[in-house]
């Protein structure tokens, strides 16, 4: 039986107790104020992020993990794993994937398969945790992956931006949008599609995309039996708590997570946002 090691990327946003409990190995992206390069869930918390980007004129920029950063992950791990899966945030959106995967094909002392969530943050660290589950109950990495690509059918993911402006500069929105959008205080929901970022709904107040959202998790569920849900935001914590707490009520069988958009995705979607996404096992 092959020894597997489970490797995600740092926008899965996994608390690190849960990261050395299940042995997932975490790989940092960057995020960058001016000259001053930091790696999130490393050199910076969420918290200092948030707060250095109130302090900033310039708006943070982000960059993945270099492919020598990769290549001395997968050596380390090499000397006592036999196969390594990594997992990462969608390839629509970042090329931390494709570098993986070149970066695998570059080591070739042992077996290694990059899998792409199409998602990000701690819905991503879904498939992770997943993985690290089946890793303990010997399974092998040809059902692990099958596992995971199964996954994506039942796992969802809708979230709003309370600021057009950092969508407009990601390249989400183009200045007429933008204009209309900040005029019209629009918030739109948006969601992963094809791998990428795209709207699902504009709604005109933060109540109506949270509600819109949650009305789009209850047409989805039959019950909380079996489901992880993560409700996530960019350093709004209390609006994300009342609705943890609102839906823990409601589905009480699921587990529920209170999570964040870190630097590198806080970097694009700005303080104020707010998302919830679910997978049903």
């Amino acid at each position: 039986m092959s020894k597997i090691a489970i490797v995600t990327d740092s926008t899965s946003y996994i608390p690190e107790d849960l990261r050395k409990q299940q042995d997932i190995c975490m790989i940092p992206l960057n995020v960058v104020f001016g000259e001053e390069t930091y790696k999130e869930e490393i050199d910076i918390t969420f918290e200092d992020f948030y707060y250095k980007m109130q302090q900033q004129e310039q708006l943070p920029t982000t960059s993945q993990p270099s492919i020598g950063l990769f290549e001395e992950t997968f050596r380390d791990l090499g000397s006592d794993f036999d196969e390594i899966i990594v997992i990462t945030l969608s390839s629509g959106i970042s090329g931390t994937y494709q570098t993986a995967v070149s970066a695998a094909h570059m080591y070739e002392d042992l077996p290694i398969h990059v899998f792409d969530t199409e998602t990000s943050c701690l819905i991503q660290g879904f498939y992770a945790l997943e993985a690290a589950k089946m890793v303990k109950n010997k399974a092998s990495s040809k059902e692990i992956l099958e596992r995971l690509e199964a996954l994506k059918q039942s796992t969802r993911a809708y979230f709003m931006a309370d600021d057009l402006s950092h969508l407009h500069r990601g390249g989400r929105l183009n200045g007429a949008q933008l204009f209309i959008g900040s005029m019209l205080q629009i918030k739109p929901v948006l969601h992963f599609e094809n791998k990428m970022i795209v709207p699902y709904e504009k709604v005109r107040t933060e109540k109506k995309a949270v509600a819109k959202i949650k009305s789009l998790l209850e047409e989805d569920l039959d019950s909380g039996k079996g489901v992880s849900i993560a409700v996530i935001h960019g350093n709004c914590e209390e609006k994300a708590e009342k609705i943890k707490q609102e839906l823990e009520e409601k589905y009480p069988d699921a587990t529920i997570y209170l999570s964040y958009f870190g630097p590198v995705i806080g970097a694009h979607l700005g303080p104020g946002s707010l998302g919830i996404g679910w997978m049903k096992a």
